[in-house]
């Protein structure tokens, strides 16, 4: 019953895009009672249509004028207009006196138009879910004294500094409905708190001001699931808030929010046409002749002009026109569907024929922030004063403090903290209670520790107490200032690294007790995806890097890159990129040739991509025939200068996109030349009578389905 109600609203959908889709099919009825119903006592000309001919008449006359002003229209918009097939062979039904044929084609014409909205619509679904989850109002906090209400009436300090929201009005916010007013999400104003209910988007871009919160992200990077953050975190436009309400201020009005960029890129990429999609156009031009060709020849051979309007009516150029542009929309849904966002369909034309690939190594290769692989702790021998402590203390210690730090190797320490934190729970648990050995600490301390005057020293270190102790995080002259440290301690915490280690020192109480070593390791799955790459046919894979040699060909010996080139300034970086130029273009396939002679390019170098995390390789980014970002969704410096963004972070989106863009180009390939060689046939099944003037009619609207839904294809998840 469900299946019969959903077929039903499809139709009355259809229905209501094309409105001359119902009254054809309904005229049906009285042009069949009045078929033989001549009222008038004589004709007016030789020739007398019926009353219900008349009818046809009309629906033909309403028909060809409508599709000559939309052949005007396209012609106006640069594109082919090759309506005149539809026009000729409706109007040649009616010379020849086939008026069953005429309505035959109006309604083809009608339904067509439904089956082209539809396939737009379908194509264009995983990018229009992304519009229409688009926030549109947001609940600002209307207490006095609160948010930006504060700042116009003086409360704060100076401009763009707000009094912080108290815990007791965060739960007063939250449990009442009566402290917000609803308004259109452009109206609100940078300091505004807001409240998020359960199920909402978070509207504008923000600073989360309740204690936790469960974000799904899918929207802004495909995220499948929910994510929990904490109090401080940046919440992001587009994030759908999880079952409690939550309180926030706003950090970004709602036209520079994450999700209105990611909304630009999506209207940038509808708005587009392929050149494959251009070309498909002007192909349209030399099958309309052929068609004609065929029409008349059928027609001078036979001497039956009849067969002019069978082979007309069966001709179809909608498998260019339509199916086409439908394969390429669905393309690049299917892309925004797996977190990878593109500016235009001309570049998910592109991406299938490059064949030279850069990657970047930090935050590319490798995972964002360098990971804790060790803590090289000072021995007791040594006059350790960190009162016997072990290696997850000092990574608490560490990794409470560079919270609060903005340095590049603060995130690994303090993630290794977190981790630190869970181990100590689990054992102070099993300890039934009772103090760690050499800590003073209880299980709150551990789970809870409490933090108080922290300070950074900018480019040196991180300084503050920690469940009482006085700890410093940083460099070696940093932690080691005013202590005196034994030679033989000095010489183990100043022992070389390895290449690819870097090292930050802690002290405790005043007393070197430990050093911290961090590297770049590879992502997870850079190797694997590296390798897809290959199987696909990517005939260069270059990593370009600023960083030393030694630490760069440790990194391309765990994902297998043979063409390492560090130690590069950024314009050695643009250098490398187009120099690729000089190198030999790929094997070209026939399409490839036809879409070049047809538009005036030549390809006669290598296609080349940028891979990187989109901020300090903005120029390379631009400087390649595509420039790919890998992001997680929190940052939009990439949508800047690169014409491919992968919103998941990633790497094995790489792959996945030319993938997509290959399997794209054979769908629309598959739609496009099957479709019109079913026509063709067709056509001279109809020259030589095989196929009746009403029939054709019919046929060429079942050509027309068969290749809209082959390209729709591009839709299913076969990559």
């Amino acid at each position: 019953m469900k299946r019969i109600s959903s077929l039903f609203s499809k139709l009355f959908a259809a229905c209501k895009l094309v409105p001359m889709l119902p009254i054809t099919i309904l005229a049906a009825l009285p042009i069949a009672l009045l078929w033989n119903v001549r009222p008038w006592s004589r004709p007016f000309w030789s020739v007398n249509p019926s009353l219900g001919q008349w009818v046809v008449i009309f629906l033909v006359a309403y028909t060809v004028i409508d599709a000559l002003i939309g052949m005007i229209d396209d012609i106006r918009k640069g594109y082919v207009g090759v309506d005149v097939l539809v026009i000729v062979a409706i109007l040649s039904t009616l010379a020849v006196r086939e008026y069953w044929a005429g309505w035959a084609i109006v309604l083809m014409v009608y339904s067509g138009e439904a089956i082209e909205e539809y396939a737009h619509a379908k194509a264009q679904s995983n990018l229009t879910a992304l519009m229409e989850a688009a926030p549109v109002t947001a609940h600002v906090v209307n207490l006095p004294g609160v948010g930006a209400n504060a700042a116009r009436a003086g409360a704060a300090a100076k401009e763009g500094e707000f009094r912080p929201v108290t815990p007791e009005e965060i739960k007063r916010i939250q449990s009442s409905g009566s402290h917000f007013d609803t308004v259109p999400v452009e109206q609100v104003r940078m300091g505004d708190v807001l409240v998020v209910l359960p199920g909402e988007t978070v509207p504008v871009d923000g600073e989360l001001l309740s204690d936790s919160a469960t974000l799904d992200l899918s929207n802004i990077n495909g995220e499948p699931m929910p994510r929990e953050v904490f109090a401080g975190v940046r919440v992001l436009s587009g994030a759908i808030n999880g079952s409690t309400t939550l309180t926030m201020r706003a950090t970004q009005l709602a036209r520079d929010s994450q999700f209105q960029r990611i909304l630009e890129l999506v209207s940038s990429a509808q708005n587009s046409r392929a050149t494959v999609v251009r070309v498909a156009d002007l192909l349209a031009v030399p099958f309309t002749v052929l068609s004609f060709l065929i029409a008349g020849s059928a027609w001078i051979i036979s001497g039956v002009p009849a067969r002019f309007a069978q082979v007309l009516v069966i001709a179809t150029p909608c498998p260019l026109l339509i199916a086409a542009p439908v394969a390429y929309i669905a393309g690049t849904g299917r892309l925004a569907k797996a977190g990878i966002l593109v500016k235009a369909q001309e570049v998910l034309e592109t991406l299938g024929r490059v064949n030279h690939i850069f990657f970047d190594k930090t935050g590319t290769l490798t995972v964002k922030k360098p990971q804790v692989v060790r803590v090289d702790m000072r021995a007791q021998a040594q006059g350790n004063a960190a009162n016997g402590l072990d290696e997850d203390h000092i990574l608490l210690l560490a990794g409470v403090l560079e919270t609060y730090s903005v340095h590049i190797l603060a995130q690994g320490i303090a993630k290794a903290g977190s981790a630190a934190i869970k181990r100590l729970a689990a054992r102070y648990a099993e300890a039934g209670g009772h103090d760690l050995p050499g800590s003073d600490w209880d299980g709150h301390d551990i789970e809870h520790p409490v933090v108080k005057n922290v300070h950074e020293d900018s480019g040196k270190g991180v300084a503050g107490e920690v469940n009482g102790r006085k700890v410093r995080v940083g460099r070696y002259a940093f932690v080691t200032e005013g202590e005196q440290v034994p030679a033989q301690a000095s010489e183990v915490f100043q022992a070389a690294l390895a290449a690819d280690e870097m090292a930050t020192f802690v002290s405790v109480d005043g007393r070197l007790t430990a050093r911290v070593v961090l590297k770049d390791v590879p992502r997870d799955n850079a190797k694997a995806s590296l390798a897809r790459l290959r199987e696909l046919g990517v005939g260069h894979l270059s990593m370009l890097t600023g960083d030393k040699a030694a630490s760069a060909n440790i990194i391309a010996k765990e994902v297998g890159i043979d063409d390492v080139r560090a130690e590069l300034f950024p314009e050695d970086k643009l250098a490398a990129v187009k120099n690729a130029s000089i190198e030999a273009p790929p094997a070209q396939s026939v399409w490839d040739r036809v879409v070049q002679r047809l538009t005036g390019e030549s390809v006669t170098r290598s296609i080349t991509m940028m891979v990187g995390d989109g901020v300090n390789d903005a120029p390379v980014l631009a400087a390649a025939d595509i420039g790919m970002a890998i992001t997680d969704g929190t940052s939009t410096a990439a949508s800047e200068s690169a014409q491919v963004v992968i919103m998941n972070d990633d790497i094995a989106g790489v792959p996945r996109a030319i993938s997509i863009s290959r399997r794209t180009k054979r769908i629309m390939l598959q739609a496009v030349i099957g479709g019109l060689a079913l026509s063709i046939i067709a056509m001279v099944c109809a020259a030589f009578n095989l196929i009746p003037v009403v029939a054709g009619a019919f046929l060429q609207e079942a050509i027309d389905v068969v290749s809209i839904l082959w390209a729709l294809t591009a839709l299913l998840n076969r990559d």
